[in-house]
């Protein structure tokens, strides 16, 4: 299945809100025909709508998500927090946490249009995966630069997390360690998406 490119709204409105794909909020629908249907969801339902939250958030294909189960279910430590933390360490998600990027289907269109160098060096793939103590900033060249403080000045204004340090007037960011699940920023039970996969892994 191929990365959605549909209506945003539209998954907003259904599985609540997903700060990664729009930074955007659709009015409240809090009334009696969402509160009626949601009694009525079924535990498969229950478990793929936290997927579905999960996959819209950080703009991935079915494939790789299910790649990314795979690779956390073989690793030390709980499946669920482990796969946060490793989509959380992928660049396009780190652009959108330093607030470079306003959604991270921006920061990808950064990464893949070689405006972002990450310890120098510049890297063209969204999915790259960050490491403790990488140095990440713009190309020094004005196009660059306006494009990261347009998404600067767009973004919201919420406090980092002390995973990550960001230096403004340089456009430079540094990873300091891997995310602790609680500063995810994503409503979602982890546990409910390992259960989904559990027969898929």
């Amino acid at each position: 299945m191929s990365r959605y490119r549909g209506p945003r709204f539209k998954k907003v409105r259904r599985l609540g809100a997903l700060p990664g794909l729009t930074s955007k909020k659709p009015k409240s629908t809090s009334d009696r025909k969402t509160q009626s249907r949601s009694r009525k969801r079924s535990q498969y339902r229950i478990r793929l709508e936290e997927k579905q939250k999960l996959r819209f958030h950080y703009g991935l294909t079915e494939r790789q998500l299910l790649r990314y189960v795979r690779i956390a279910g073989k690793a030390k430590g709980s499946t669920g927090e482990v796969l946060l933390q490793l989509l959380e360490m992928r660049l396009d998600n780190i652009l959108f946490r330093l607030r470079m990027a306003s959604t991270i289907p921006g920061a990808r269109q950064l990464v893949n249009h070689g405006h972002i160098l990450v310890n120098g060096r510049v890297v063209d793939i969204p999915s790259y995966r960050c490491k403790s103590r990488d140095v990440i900033t713009t190309r020094d060249d004005q196009r660059s630069k306006a494009l990261i403080q347009n998404h600067m000045d767009s973004s919201s204004q919420e406090k980092l997390s002390n995973h990550l340090t960001f230096d403004p007037s340089q456009y430079k960011g540094v990873v300091n360690g891997i995310v602790p699940t609680q500063r995810v920023g994503l409503k979602i039970n982890e546990l409910l998406i390992v259960e989904y996969y559990s027969r898929q892994t």
